[in-house]
């Protein structure tokens, strides 16, 4: 695994990383600060509007 030497763009502090982003540090702040639960979001079934009609091929007979 090639680490990188990078500064953190977040708090500045040169870090040996994985990948460009924060360090860990700031990461582990981002999650405390930022972060929110998972949930559930009720979805609604598709209706199309109303100026919207069917096409030619899928209504013939």
């Amino acid at each position: 695994m090639n680490l990188l030497e990078i500064d953190c763009p977040r708090c500045g502090s040169a870090v040996l990383a994985r990948f460009y982003g924060p360090c860990d540090d700031c990461r582990t702040e981002l999650r405390a600060t930022q972060g929110v639960e998972a949930r559930v979001v009720a979805a609604t079934d598709y209706e199309p509007k109303m100026n919207v009609t069917p096409n030619a091929v899928a209504t013939k007979d």
